[in-house]
């Protein structure tokens, strides 16, 4: 039995979910003081906040954006914002640590040059969860999402392009990064609700950063 016929196998920290599609375990780790260090001072300028759906509804999960763009949800419907409507100043800028990890995470999957600029920043309360979705209000679909979770597990659910096809169930722990793009990139994907716990670094709450090129 020879080495090469393993060569197309991806390494035990790699766990595919499909074509284009990956959970690099663990990647985030080497990177977590960093990203907690900074994240306080990015939501002192642009807090956190639960904001409503097009159909009024209070979302479970708080969120705020950095970089160029900001993820913005209201009764106008869904759509990226150069300014924070809360402040009406520009979102925060995309951290140069977190544009490595990104871009790092990205080309470990198979992406490379992916260039952020837009990052949302979700907190996840026990009980929050999100529903199955596609992400399409991104203009290039050519360039690939990138997920971080930090904090308390959850699970992870990674369906078709269909909202009716099966989903997956992933679980997805402290320091875990997903990448799909390419021709998984309208997948539909979502999150089970938040167990209770609590993690040494961050308690009782889930930190999920995504980073897009949203222009």
């Amino acid at each position: 039995m020879t080495a090469d016929l393993f060569a197309d196998q991806p390494p035990d920290w790699q766990e595919p979910l499909g074509d284009g599609a990956l959970v690099l375990r663990g990647f985030a780790l080497p990177y977590t003081a960093m990203l907690l260090a900074t994240l306080p001072v990015l939501l002192a300028q642009a807090p956190l906040r639960h904001m409503l759906t097009p159909g009024g509804q209070s979302m479970s999960v708080a969120m705020s954006s950095c970089g160029d763009y900001g993820w913005v949800s209201d009764r106008r419907g869904y759509r990226y914002a150069a300014q924070d409507p809360a402040s009406g100043l520009p979102w925060p800028p995309l951290p140069a640590d977190w544009l490595q990890l990104a871009t790092s995470a990205a080309a470990a999957a198979g992406f490379a040059g992916f260039a952020p600029d837009a990052c949302l920043i979700n907190c996840y309360q026990p009980g929050a969860r999100m529903a199955l979705h596609q992400d399409r209000d991104e203009r290039d679909f050519s360039q690939p999402i990138v997920s971080v979770s930090l904090g308390l597990p959850v699970v992870f659910l990674f369906g078709g392009l269909q909202r009716s096809d099966r989903a997956q169930r992933v679980p997805l722990a402290h320091g875990d990064v997903v990448v799909w793009g390419g021709p998984a990139r309208l997948r539909y994907h979502g999150v089970l609700p938040l167990q209770l716990g609590s993690h040494p670094l961050l308690g009782a709450q889930r930190l999920n950063l995504t980073f897009r090129k949203a222009r």
